[in-house]
C-alpha cells in the first residue's frame, strides 16, 4: 500500500494540493500544518542530503501526515463525540533517550488494565470506514517497519521496533510537524533551531486529541481499561504542557548517566540519517542531541521544583533491568493500583515472549561522536548531582 501518486516531492504547495486531491477533503484542524510544512521542506531540500531512496521517503512521509491530518479533522467533525472522552490520570513515562523507557513502557502496556498506543496505531490513528480493527493500517505500519530496517538492519539495535508493540506517542505529536522526530531522521539544523522559537502547546493539544480519537476507537472494538499509559522522552522538556490537559498525570523518570545515555543516543540518531543522507556527520548528531537533551533535562528539574512530589516516581535503570517487576509494583502503589496475579502473569509472558538479549548488542563509544567525561560531567551537572551521583555513592 503507496501513498505516492506520482513523482516524489519536497515542494510544500505541491504536497499540500496532493493530500487534498487524495482525500477530497480541504480542512485541517489546529496547529495548521502549513508554516511547519515549509519550513521542514526547506531544511530536507538545502540542508539534508537526502539520497533518492531519501528524498522518496520524506515525500511519503510527509504526504501520509498531511492526509491523516485532513481525516482526523473530518472524523472528529463527524463524530464529535469523540471529544467527550475523557484521558484519565495517565502513566507518563519519561527520561532520557537508552534509559529503559521502552522496556518500561511496553511491560506496564502488557497489563491489560492499561490503554497503550501501538505503533501502527500512532503513526495512523484515523478509522477507515470499511476496516475498523485496522488491518490495513496495520499492514502499512508493518511494511514501513520493514522498509526502514532493510535500508538500515542496524536500527534494531538501538530500538526494537513492532507494529503491534506499544510505542512513542511522540509518533502522534509528528504529525504536527512540530516534535523533534523529524530532526532525529534528518539532519536538518535550520529546522532545528526554528522549532525551538515555536509554542508547542497547540502540539500538545492535538496531541490529547488523538488520544482521545483512539481511545474512542479501542472502546468501539470492546476493549475496556482504566488508564493510558504513555511514553517519550520529548516530554521531558513538557511536563507543563502535559499537565495543563491532564493535571492528574502521573510521570516515571527512568534514569542513567549521561556518561552512556549521550553517545547511546548520538549513535541512534546518526543511524537514522544514514539511512536518507549521503552526508551524515556522526559530530553533528553528537551536537544536536546532546543540546536538546541538555535543554529538555534542565527543563524538567526546572518545572518538577513547582509541583507536588507525588507527581513524579524516580526509576533507576538498573532496577528496570534486574527487577522490571519490582519496579512496576512500585510504580502500581504510588498510584493506588494492585497487581494482580493476572497482571503479573501478563506482564511476565511480555517478558519471556521478548527477551532483551536476544537483540543485537548495540556498540558505541564517547570518542567516537566527540565527547569527554569532562564535558558530559560539567554539562550535566545538575541532574547528575540530583539524580546520578547519589546512586553512584550507594
Amino acid at each position: 500500500m503507496t501513498l505516492m501518486t506520482s513523482e516524489p516531492t519536497l515542494d510544500a504547495q505541491e504536497l499540500l494540493a496532493r493530500a487534498r486531491q487524495i482525500t477530497g477533503l480541504e480542512n485541517f484542524d489546529e496547529p495548521a500544518p502549513i508554516e511547519p510544512l515549509v519550513a521542514l521542506t526547506r531544511a530536507l531540500q538545502n540542508e539534508a542530503g537526502l539520497t533518492p531512496g531519501g528524498r522518496y521517503y520524506w515525500s511519503e512521509r510527509l504526504l501520509g501526515i498531511l492526509i491523516t491530518r485532513l481525516r482526523s479533522c473530518e472524523c472528529i467533525r463527524r463524530h464529535p463525540e469523540i471529544l467527550y472522552e475523557r484521558i484519565a490520570a495517565p502513566v507518563v513515562v519519561l527520561g532520557l533517550t537508552r534509559t529503559g523507557t521502552t522496556l518500561l513502557h511496553r511491560l506496564i502496556a502488557s497489563d491489560r488494565r492499561f490503554y497503550s498506543a501501538a505503533y501502527w496505531e500512532a503513526r495512523f490513528p484515523v478509522p477507515e470506514a470499511d476496516d475498523p480493527p485496522g488491518a490495513r493500517r496495520i499492514a502499512l505500519a508493518k511494511a514501513e517497519i520493514d522498509a526502514m530496517l532493510a535500508a538500515n538492519p542496524n536500527l534494531m539495535t538501538v530500538h526494537p521496533f513492532d507494529a503491534l508493540d506499544a510505542d512513542e506517542d511522540i509518533l502522534i505529536l509528528d504529525q504536527t510537524l512540530l516534535s523533534r522526530t523529524a530532526e532525529t531522521l534528518a539532519c536538518i539544523p535550520g529546522y532545528y533551531a526554528w522549532l525551538r522559537t515555536q509554542d508547542l502547546r497547540p502540539a500538545y493539544r492535538y496531541w490529547y486529541r488523538t488520544l482521545q480519537l483512539l481511545q474512542w476507537q479501542k472502546r468501539r472494538r470492546g476493549s475496556r481499561a482504566q488508564r493510558w499509559v504513555l511514553k517519550t522522552p520529548m516530554h521531558l522538556a513538557f511536563v507543563d504542557a502535559v499537565l495543563e490537559l491532564v493535571p492528574d498525570a502521573t510521570f516515571v523518570q527512568t534514569h542513567r548517566d549521561p556518561l552512556t545515555t549521550l553517545p547511546s543516543y548520538a549513535s541512534m540518531v546518526h543511524e537514522l540519517w544514514s539511512g536518507v543522507s549521503t552526508a551524515a556527520d556522526p559530530l553533528e548528531a553528537a551536537k544536536q542531541t546532546s543540546a536538546t537533551l541538555e535543554h529538555d533535562l534542565a527543563r524538567c528539574l526546572q518545572v518538577r521544583a513547582t509541583l507536588p512530589e507525588g507527581a513524579f516516581i524516580d526509576v533507576d535503570f538498573r532496577d528496570t533491568v534486574a527487577n522490571p517487576i519490582g519496579v512496576i509494583e512500585r510504580i502500581y502503589s504510588h498510584i493506588g493500583l494492585e497487581m494482580t496475579d493476572v497482571a503479573a502473569r501478563q506482564i511476565r509472558s511480555y517478558m519471556q515472549a521478548h527477551p532483551r538479549d536476544a537483540r543485537p548488542e548495540h556498540k558505541y563509544s564517547l570518542a567516537q561522536y566527540g565527547f569527554t567525561e569532562e564535558e558530559i560531567r560539567r554539562r550535566f551537572s545538575a541532574y547528575r548531582h540530583k539524580h546520578i551521583e547519589p546512586s553512584i555513592a550507594v
